[in-house]
């Protein structure tokens, strides 16, 4: 029983961040033949040293002078400092599968997971899915997947080319079913099709009623299975030893990019220029369905990210001294340098992918955005301590990966305490007035 609630737990922090786009097809007898057993050599190593040898990084130095004093509240300053590092309890808890260097990526998750566990159910071959139309190899090891699996799920790279013309079922999978659902509606489908295309994927099969070799299985897909391509493992792995030569560090995912204020309606401590603009953005996505949306009431529910000034705040109320190395894991901070004034002055040792590699080494990854999340991923799951600004997708993800390699420590502050009683009145206030 702990088993299963071990892989559950690390599950449901996983949440699908792109839609996959996966053919189910049987029967497998009608496939050829899946190629050799696939061992993964050595080159991702080599290729890492490669990258260390051939290209030259200049480690960013930064003067004693520049650091705020380090004050201790009490004689046991040092103490509690140790103690912020230290790592929580297991509780007993163990993995359902043996935790391999191999890293689980960002994009897919639960939707992979969720797509081996119906192939699985109901007797199919699966075909590696499209990443939101690129290739499935441009961000994961694909015959590291498909070898990886082989013993449970049937995987091939394309669909063979005597069923491209069959005839198909096109499916949305229905959210939240049970095995049921799929053995007895989903399975029926092989009367009349050759193949079903899954076009939404998001399944939902966690807790579910799963029986554990299917759960399992979910388990093996998603930690196992899965791991960036060897291009992307090396240039990580690099990212985190030179992220390593500072120290232990905190990794920060700090959402605070405009498109995620703008989706959100979280304006607090903008302009008004500044909020129209994310009010013009909403209303423009034509996606986007809410857009009357509320900034006040967003805040006090603690549905908006913390600023990179509530960050800071919330550091130095921990404990953490303004030597603390911390990796920002984002993409463009809203307002730029300027809105993270406030967090440098607190705490000047903040690194970046683009401070800690040379233009060089990220010029492969630049232009590929699920690319650049990958790295910003490993070296989030390689942190001492994870600390999301947000509980968005990708926090819950890394969350979740760092549970499952032995409860790494993840400080998940309330965005609701964060109210101060002026704001908290005033929304009050608000509520009565409406």
């Amino acid at each position: 029983m702990r088993l299963m609630l071990t892989c559950a737990i690390a599950l449901i922090s996983l949440v699908a961040l792109l839609s996959a786009h996966l053919h189910l097809f049987f029967p497998p007898s009608q496939v050829s033949m899946l190629p050799d057993p696939y061992t993964l050599p050595m080159q991702h190593e080599i290729q890492y040293q490669k990258l260390s040898r051939e290209r030259s990084w200049i480690r960013p130095h930064l003067s004693k002078s520049s650091l705020p004093a380090l004050k201790l509240d009490s004689a046991n300053g040092l103490l509690d400092l140790n103690k912020l590092w230290k790592h929580p309890p297991n509780r007993d808890f163990t993995p359902c599968v043996e935790p391999t260097s191999s890293y689980l990526g960002k994009e897919l998750l639960n939707q992979i997971c969720d797509m081996v566990a119906v192939a699985r159910i109901i007797n199919a071959t699966l075909v590696v899915p499209e990443l939101d139309k690129r290739n499935f190899s441009d961000v994961f090891d694909e015959d590291y997947f498909i070898t990886s699996l082989a013993n449970d799920v049937k995987i091939i790279k394309k669909l063979p080319k005597e069923l491209m013309t069959a005839t198909r079922a096109v499916k949305h999978f229905r959210s939240w079913s049970g095995v049921d659902y799929y053995e007895q509606e989903i399975a029926s489908l092989w009367n009349d099709y050759q193949v079903i295309h899954a076009a939404k994927s998001d399944s939902r099969l966690a807790n579910n009623k799963l029986p554990p070799d299917i759960q399992k299985l979910r388990c093996r897909a998603c930690y196992q299975a899965l791991r960036f391509s060897p291009r992307i493992e090396a240039m990580g792995k690099l990212l985190v030893n030179r992220m390593r030569s500072y120290g232990s560090y905190i990794a920060l995912h700090l959402r605070y990019e405009k498109d995620m204020l703008a989706f959100s309606g979280c304006t607090h401590d903008l302009s008004i220029e500044e909020a129209n603009e994310l009010t013009a953005i909403r209303e423009n996505t034509f996606y986007w369905k809410v857009k009357d949306i509320d900034s006040n009431g967003q805040r006090a529910k603690g549905y908006c990210p913390l600023t990179p000034k509530e960050v800071g705040i919330l550091l130095g109320a921990l404990g953490f001294p303004p030597t603390t190395p911390i990796y920002i894991a984002a993409g463009e901070i809203y307002g730029g340098d300027n809105r993270m004034a406030d967090l440098t002055s607190c705490f000047p040792i903040l690194m970046r992918k683009e401070k800690l590699a040379t233009v060089e080494e990220l010029d492969p990854f630049v232009n590929h955005a699920s690319q650049m999340a990958a790295l910003d991923y490993i070296v989030s799951v390689e942190s001492d301590i994870f600390i999301p600004s947000y509980s968005g997708n990708m926090a819950r993800a890394v969350e979740g990966h760092r549970r499952f390699l032995g409860h790494r420590k993840t400080i998940s502050p309330d965005r609701q305490a964060r109210l101060t009683k002026e704001e908290k009145r005033s929304h009050l206030w608000d509520k009565r007035n409406r």
